[in-house]
């Protein structure tokens, strides 16, 4: 390049530099009024987060923790949410394939009625558990003179999970299976697979970040529930008292365990978000 033309070059970057400028400042100048603009609302979703996190009581974390009251209202709901998720698993697995086909008649009604638990209000949800499976329910009251109430039992709290959070798994699980590429069946067809054998070998591991996605975020949500199960199960401490009702109770008895228990389900959910964000991440990529 002779001297001329490199002259030439320096002042066209030079202005081109020079008009990048401009731009820079502009977009820098918008960004700050929409971060203005958008701080209040932001401030009012992490203001109540960190307070509680800052009342939280730290030196006596582990004895709050060591209340039997907390220590059992822990155990049980690690134990009835494990039990949602499994079986989440194994009735909602078929129902998401068959939601993802959409192709039987009234695919539109059974994916809303499938939806429907996400969106009712919690008393609702307990108060129709309560009226289909109570001792006088439409078909509780057969379960109890076959000598199996459900109704204020354990297994109340993992039908009141099961309910609101298992369409979670179920919609998640039917958004992946659908969007595999249909021709991958076509051609495990024409290999000579079997539909099982295409499901166990195609269907599955390709879905498989969107059940894992809807399971975390099943087990959270049934890990959180409180109106359904205090409506349907009650609040008895040790057979049906969740993390969220020793909570509610703790309000009245002792706060410091209610802090506690609530610091511990902002740490899981927050996990769960960020486990969520990267397995949609990886799946994106």
């Amino acid at each position: 390049m002779t001297a001329p033309e490199a002259e030439l070059a320096r002042r066209a970057a030079g202005e081109e530099g020079a008009g990048r400028l401009p731009a820079k400042l502009a977009a820098l100048r918008r960004l700050s009024g929409t971060g203005l603009l958008s701080l209040p609302l932001f401030l009012f979703f992490v203001l109540p987060v960190l307070a509680l996190l800052l009342r939280t009581p730290g030196a006596n974390l582990l004895a709050s923790l060591a209340e039997s009251a907390a220590f059992q209202a822990i155990g049980l709901s690690l134990r009835t949410t494990s039990i949602t998720v499994g079986l989440t698993i194994v009735f909602g697995t078929p129902l998401a394939f068959l939601l993802s086909r959409r192709n039987f008649p009234g695919w539109r009604a059974v994916d809303t009625l499938v939806e429907l638990p996400t969106v009712l209000p919690p008393a609702v949800a307990g108060v129709a558990l309560l009226v289909a499976f109570g001792r006088q329910g439409v078909l509780g009251h057969w379960l109890a003179a076959a000598g199996l109430p459900l109704a204020f039992t354990t297994a109340a709290v993992v039908l009141a999970q099961l309910f609101v959070a298992g369409p979670l798994y179920v919609k998640a699980l039917a958004v992946g299976f659908a969007a595999l590429d249909p021709e991958l069946e076509l051609a495990a067809a024409i290999d000579g697979a079997n539909r099982w054998q295409t499901f166990w070998f195609i269907n599955a591991p390709l879905a498989y970040p969107a059940a894992v996605s809807g399971a975390v975020l099943t087990w959270a949500r049934a890990l959180g529930e409180f109106g359904a199960t205090i409506l349907f199960a009650g609040n008895f401490p040790g057979r049906t008292q969740t993390m969220p009702l020793a909570i509610y109770i703790g309000f009245e008895t002792n706060f410091d365990v209610a802090l506690t228990l609530s610091a511990i389900l902002i740490g899981v959910s927050f996990l769960v978000l960020v486990v969520v964000k990267l397995l949609l991440q990886r799946d994106s990529n």
